[in-house]
C-alpha cells in the first residue's frame, strides 16, 4: 500500500460521540446485514453472468463505516480492504472483525485519494458516500482507477427524483431548491446538528441514476440500474410482465426511479478480459 501524499490536506478523522453511537448501533442491525448480503449476491450473480471470477476476490469497501459490509464479503473468503475517514468507526470495524475471526484490512483515509495501486481491486463498493463528499467526482474517478478491467463497482447514494430520503430529518428534502438545501446544510454543522444525525460531513449532493450512468459511461463503465438487477426467474406471470414493461418503456422506468428512495448503480469496467 502506497503512502498518502504528504502534501495532501489534513483530514478531520474525529467524530461526534452521538454520530458514532448512531452508526455503531445501526451497523449492527440484522436488517442492514441482510441488505448488504443481497447486494453481495446480486454482484456475484452479475459477475457470473459475465463469465468473471467470483472466488477469492479483492474487494475494496470505500467508506466502510463500522465494517458490516466488509465482514459480509470476508465471510465468503474474499480478500477485503475497508477504508473510512472516521477513526472511531474504523476502530469499531477492527474490533468486530477480530471478534468474528475475520482477516480484514481497515485503513484510515480519504476516498478522494485512495492509497491503492491502479487496477488492484476486482470489486469496489461505494455505499452512501458520494453525497457527503464535496469533490464527489474524485471519489468516482479513484474507484474506477483502482478497479481492474472486468471488475465490478457498486454505488448507492441520494436520489434527487424521490422525495423520500434519510439524510436530513426534514420532509421531502430531496425536492428542496438548492438555496434552501444550502441553508439547512449550514445549520446541520452549526446550531442544528440533529438535522443530519450529527454527521461531520452531511449530504451536499443529490443524484439521479441517469446522471451517474452518463458519468460512469464516459469512464469505460457499463451500468445497470436496480430494475436491471431484479431476478424474475421463478416469478409469477404478472411480475414478469410488469418488469418487462418497466425495463422496455423509458417513462415507466423513470417513474420507477421517482418512486424509489435512493439511487443505486452496478457497473462493470471495460474492456472485459478474455
Amino acid at each position: 500500500m502506497s503512502k498518502v501524499d504528504a502534501a495532501a490536506p489534513v483530514m478531520d478523522h474525529s467524530s461526534d460521540d452521538r454520530f458514532k453511537a448512531y452508526y455503531e448501533e445501526k451497523s449492527a442491525s440484522d436488517e442492514l446485514r441482510a441488505h448488504f448480503t443481497r447486494i453481495r449476491e446480486k454482484a456475484l450473480k452479475l459477475l457470473t453472468e459475465n463469465q468473471r471470477p467470483t472466488q477469492n476476490l479483492k474487494v475494496l469497501d470505500i467508506g466502510c463505516n463500522a465494517g458490516t459490509q466488509s465482514r459480509v464479503w470476508a465471510e465468503l473468503g474474499h480478500q477485503v480492504t475497508g477504508l473510512d475517514v472516521n477513526e472511531p468507526l474504523i476502530q469499531v470495524a477492527r474490533e468486530r472483525a477480530k471478534a468474528d475471526g475475520l482477516s480484514i484490512q481497515f485503513d484510515l483515509g480519504t476516498a478522494t485519494k485512495l492509497p491503492y495501486a491502479d487496477a488492484s481491486m476486482q470489486v469496489c463498493l461505494l455505499l452512501e458516500l458520494l453525497e457527503h463528499v464535496v469533490d464527489w467526482e474524485s471519489v468516482v474517478n479513484e474507484a474506477v482507477r483502482v478497479l481492474a478491467p472486468g471488475g465490478l463497482l457498486y454505488l448507492s447514494t441520494t436520489n434527487a427524483l424521490c422525495p423520500k430520503q434519510q439524510e436530513f430529518n426534514l420532509p421531502m428534502y430531496s425536492w428542496y431548491p438548492a438555496a434552501l438545501k444550502r441553508h439547512y446544510e449550514k445549520l446541520s454543522v452549526t446550531t442544528r446538528q440533529d438535522l443530519a444525525n450529527y454527521a461531520r460531513y452531511p449530504a451536499v449532493h443529490w443524484f439521479t441514476y441517469y446522471g451517474l450512468r452518463d458519468y460512469l459511461g464516459a469512464r469505460s463503465m457499463h451500468c445497470y440500474d436496480r430494475f436491471d438487477l431484479i431476478d424474475t426467474k421463478g416469478s409469477g406471470l404478472g411480475k414478469r410482465v410488469a418488469m418487462g414493461a418497466l425495463r422496455s418503456l423509458a417513462p415507466l422506468r423513470f417513474m420507477g426511479h421517482v418512486a424509489t428512495a435512493g439511487t443505486s448503480v452496478m457497473a462493470l469496467k471495460k474492456p472485459f478480459p478474455a
